[in-house]
């Protein structure tokens, strides 16, 4: 084992640390741990800085020990702060001269450390790397190795530069990466190193192998990339930026990003009908009960990103095509309980029927909630206000088993009082016209029967709701209204808020406004 060579301190007392470096046949092989440079550049006491009033005792030196062949000998003393020492300068023992010059204080000026790599008997040139974080590191390596696995020292060492002993690489972000990749030059079996890196570690090589135009490199990378589990979205996004960074050059990273996309038209729309598909026809409750909280949420997360028009529209296209499913599924079975004789069949036959008219009545709340999400409910509402028929049968079935259909009106009515739903004037008369009495006869049942109705929020949402129409209009329901609500009390919408509003519409806001005009006049006079 060869060791790191530790040949210069510009300035401050740094702790040296001895790191072995494995010497493979050819004559070098390195990759430190990424530790070595973290603790290397870490200063200790400055040699200017006040010392504490009772320091403790230094430790006493190490008994000394015999040298093996190739350990590092004992570091060079100090040279001065500002002094650029050059290859030769780096290699001088403690006797070397100083250069006396007016310089700025010694705390001051930047800590710089020289690491050296390799054996220098052996190897035909130097590559010294200038790190951004203060290091200067030479590797001793072999020309014919960095030319056969880097365009990059390919063309550097090209004709009239072939005898070039020693090459400077200015500005190396990653001084470390960049030792690890000139050392996985020499070594035969990358994919095997590569098995002992993180992910990030990996991505830092991929970076430093695309400026070599290290291309074997790259390409294990990407095999290691698409092969080891990427931990977190935040992981996953740095890798596929690397991966489409890499693509732009030419490099073939489909299998990496297929992980990621896929080339098969349309699947996003097959699939996500297939989702809805099994999550709709579901009898499951529980799984049936946690996919819709999944799916809902991981909508929601959709529409926080900008996604493109066409996406949007595919999406919404699939969930419309699920809504005609169930309200066509839910009108048949309206019909079929409707019928004088369903009332007297046997319980076990009406069951399934009472059962499947709140299964597609869930459905429908489900994909109202995810259209309202999306602000792509204004259609639902259209077709809802058009269920004449629907809204006909429901007198003729036992409120147990049409007040689900109730609740899919009272969220319509909520979401068009949040402004969620926008549907045009006509809509909300026809939704008031068509549905209003319906709920008003389910009203006492939604109350004590389900525990998710919240009577506040859905008096607000009809109230809001008719407050939007024309004055006329407004009359018209709020009439009706009280009629009802003199008759049943709690059992029907309070929409005495709604009332109030349209009082002073109707007969304190036209005086006010005529007393105002009076005034005008009178001034005017």
């Amino acid at each position: 084992m060869a060791e790191i060579r530790l040949t210069r301190v510009e300035q401050g007392q740094t702790k040296i640390r001895n790191v072995p470096i494995a010497v493979t046949p050819e004559g070098f092989w390195c990759c430190p741990s990424p530790v070595v440079f973290q603790k290397t550049s870490k200063t200790q006491n400055p040699l200017n800085k006040t010392k504490p009033s009772s320091p403790s005792p230094p430790p006493p030196p190490p008994p000394k020990a015999t040298v093996p062949k190739k350990q590092v000998k004992p570091p060079p003393v100090p040279l001065r702060p500002s002094v650029a020492a050059s290859d030769d300068q780096l290699n001088s023992g403690p006797d070397m001269p100083s250069v006396s010059a007016s310089r700025p204080k010694v705390e001051s000026l930047p800590r710089k450390v020289a690491i050296e790599f390799g054996e220098p008997g052996t190897c035909d040139m130097k590559v010294i790397l200038l790190g951004k974080q203060g290091f200067c590191v030479k590797l001793n390596v072999h020309k014919n190795v960095l030319a056969e696995n880097s365009s990059y020292f390919a063309d550097k060492l090209s004709g009239d530069k072939s005898n070039l002993s020693c090459l400077e690489i200015d500005d190396c972000d990653d001084v470390e990466i960049y030792v690890e990749t000139v050392a996985l030059m020499y070594c035969k079996d990358m994919k095997q190193r590569l098995i002992k890196q993180s992910v990030s570690r990996v991505l830092r090589i991929i970076k430093v192998a695309e400026f070599l135009c290290f291309n074997s490199c790259i390409q294990s990378c990407l095999e290691y990339l698409e092969a080891v589990p990427w931990v977190g979205d935040e992981e996953e996004e740095k890798v596929v930026s690397s991966v489409l960074r890499l693509q732009n050059d030419g490099v073939g990273v489909t299998p990496v990003l297929k992980r990621v996309s896929s080339e098969v038209a349309n699947l996003s729309k097959d699939t996500l009908s297939h989702i809805m598909e099994l999550v709709l026809k579901s009898n499951e409750e529980r799984g049936r009960r946690e996919m819709k909280s999944v799916v809902l949420k991981l909508l929601r997360e959709n529409n926080s990103l900008a996604t493109s028009s066409s996406s949007t529209d595919i999406c919404n296209e699939t969930i419309y095509s699920s809504c005609r499913s169930c309200l066509n599924s839910l009108l048949s079975l309206f019909k079929h309980a409707a019928e004088p004789e369903f009332a007297s069949k046997p319980l076990d036959s009406r069951e399934p029927v009472v059962r499947q008219i709140a299964f597609e009545a869930d459905n429908l709340s489900w994909l109202l909630e995810i259209l309202a999400d999306k602000q792509a409910a204004d259609e639902f509402a259209i077709m809802w206000a058009n269920q004449q028929e629907l809204a006909a049968l429901h007198p003729k079935l036992p409120v147990v088993s049409r007040h689900h259909v109730s609740s899919i009106t009272a969220r319509v009515f909520v979401g068009i009082g949040r402004g969620e739903l926008l549907p045009s004037k006509d809509t909300r008369y026809l939704l008031l016209q068509t549905w209003l009495e319906p709920l008003n006869n389910d009203y006492s049942w939604l109350q004590h029967g389900c525990r998710s109705f919240d009577r506040k929020v859905v008096e607000e949402g009809i109230g809001r709701t008719i407050l939007t129409l024309p004055l006329e209009n407004q009359q018209s329901i709020l009439l009706a209204w009280l009629g009802n609500f003199l008759k049943a009390g709690d059992n029907c919408p309070n929409l005495q808020r709604a009332f109030e509003v349209w009082w002073r519409r109707t007969f304190i806001r036209p005086y006010v406004e005529t007393q105002q005009s009076d005034t005008s006049m009178t001034s005017k006079q």
